[in-house]
């Protein structure tokens, strides 16, 4: 029995639960589209920032490439000037800026790679939240729907009539009025078969006292004694 108990309750406690989500179901996709909006913003801001750092990045390239090539005219000047230890230093600034070309196009590359995954991942969370989107307000419209149906006539709170059932009454109603006045009618006609004055009638017409209703022989009687005499 206990364990029948519990049962009840949790299968009590997970249909609640399912009730709750399913009322709350719209607000809970509300929010979640909200945060999902949000996540692509800051998806963006990233996608910004990483086009912002490559474009940085491709600048120093270029300043550096044009460097190299201004200090490569030198030193070859300065070998023909016959200056090789002038040329020497040009040389170890050369391979300096070099490091930075090559650290600079690395950088590029990595960006290139990242700019296009971001770019696929922001395209695709924007689809999915135009979907999202769509079906959200499909099933907004449905919701409307439904609590209209709920609030209106198809569906009664527990403690309202419906029409069918106002309906139901009604022929109760008149079945009952229908049942009343034959009831009653019988009873009048009762009454005129044996009441007293259907006695009395009858005892009238056999010569006994005088007649309780007038009859076609006595209205004729009174009207050929208001005739005039004939001459």
């Amino acid at each position: 029995m206990f364990k029948t108990v519990v049962t009840l309750f949790r299968g009590s406690v997970a249909a609640a639960g399912e009730e709750l989500e399913d009322r709350t179901a719209l607000l809970i996709l509300d929010q979640q589209m909200r945060d999902a909006a949000a996540a692509v913003e800051r998806g963006k801001r990233t996608l910004a920032l990483a086009i912002a750092q490559d474009q940085q990045e491709g600048r120093k390239l270029e300043a550096t490439v044009a460097r190299i090539a201004d200090i490569e005219t030198r030193a070859v000047a300065a070998l023909d000037g016959g200056r090789e230890d002038l040329a020497k230093d040009a040389a170890e600034a050369i391979a300096d800026l070099e490091a930075d070309r090559d650290a600079a196009m690395t950088a590029r590359a990595l960006f290139a790679t990242e700019i296009a995954r971001l770019k696929r991942h922001v395209a695709s969370a924007q689809a999915r939240i135009t979907d999202l989107d769509r079906g959200r307000r499909v099933a907004r419209a449905s919701e409307a729907v439904r609590s209209l149906r709920r609030s209106g006539i198809e569906a009664a709170r527990p403690y309202e009539s419906t029409l069918p059932e106002a309906e139901s009454t009604l022929r109760r109603l008149r079945e009952r009025q229908m049942e009343a006045q034959a009831a009653d009618d019988a009873l009048v006609e009762l009454d005129a078969a044996t009441g007293p004055l259907a006695v009395a009638e009858k005892l009238a017409e056999q010569g006994f006292g005088p007649r309780l209703k007038t009859t076609a022989d006595d209205v004729l009687a009174r009207l050929k004694s208001k005739r005039m005499p004939t001459a």
